[in-house]
C-alpha cells in the first residue's frame, strides 16, 4: 500500500464530511441547532459539541497518547448549552483543525505504528478509519435533521432525485 495515497485519500474524505455538514448548516436559521427530532435523539448542537470533544481528545498528541484524554468530559457533550451559533461554528472549525492538522504531520511510515483509544491498541490505520466512520455516523445524522427540518425547502447537496441521467449527461459533455 502507498502511504502517501492513502494519508491523501483520508484527509479528502474528512474533508468532504466537514463541507457535507457544513452545507446543511448554510440552510438552517439559528434556533435550527436545537431542533428536537424526538426525545431519543441528539440536537444539531449536541452533535457539534461531541464532535469537537471527540476531535480534540483523538487528535491532540494523536501518536504518543491514548486517544481517550483524562481532560475530556464525554458526557457533558451530550448535555445542552445555551451556545450560538457563532460559538458552535468555533468549536467546530477547532476540532476539524485539530484532526487536520494531525493528519497533515503524519508520514507514511506512521502508518504501522500502534496508538491507543480507551487503552485498546490500534494501528494509525485503524484509528483513521475507525474516525472517519464516527464523523460519518454524525455528519449524517446532522444531514437527516437538517432535512427534517426543511422539508420540501431542503436543497439536496448530491444529484437530486430523477437527476441521475442529466447529471451523468454533464460529467460526459464536461470531458469532451
Amino acid at each position: 500500500m502507498n502511504g502517501t495515497i492513502f494519508l491523501k485519500s483520508a484527509i479528502r474524505q474528512f474533508k468532504d464530511y466537514k463541507l457535507l455538514a457544513e452545507k446543511t448548516f448554510a440552510q438552517l436559521k439559528d434556533e435550527d441547532f436545537y431542533h428536537h427530532p424526538d426525545s431519543a435523539n441528539n440536537t444539531l448542537a449536541v452533535n457539534i459539541t461531541h464532535l469537537h470533544g471527540n476531535m480534540l481528545s483523538r487528535w491532540t498528541r494523536f501518536l504518543t497518547e491514548d486517544g481517550e484524554k483524562e481532560w475530556r468530559r464525554r458526557d457533558e457533550e451530550f448535555e445542552e448549552q445555551e451556545l450560538d451559533r457563532k460559538k458552535l461554528m468555533q468549536l467546530w472549525e477547532e476540532g476539524w483543525a485539530c484532526l487536520l492538522n494531525a493528519l497533515a504531520a503524519l508520514k507514511p511510515d506512521d502508518l504501522d505504528q500502534t496508538i491507543y483509544i480507551r487503552t485498546q491498541p490500534h494501528t494509525v490505520i485503524e484509528a483513521i478509519h475507525r474516525q472517519l466512520t464516527h464523523y460519518a455516523y454524525h455528519v449524517g445524522q446532522i444531514v437527516f435533521i437538517g432535512k427534517q427540518i426543511k422539508g420540501a425547502q431542503w436543497q439536496s447537496l448530491s444529484i437530486s432525485r430523477g437527476g441521475s441521467a442529466a447529471y451523468n449527461q454533464q460529467l460526459k459533455s464536461d470531458q469532451q
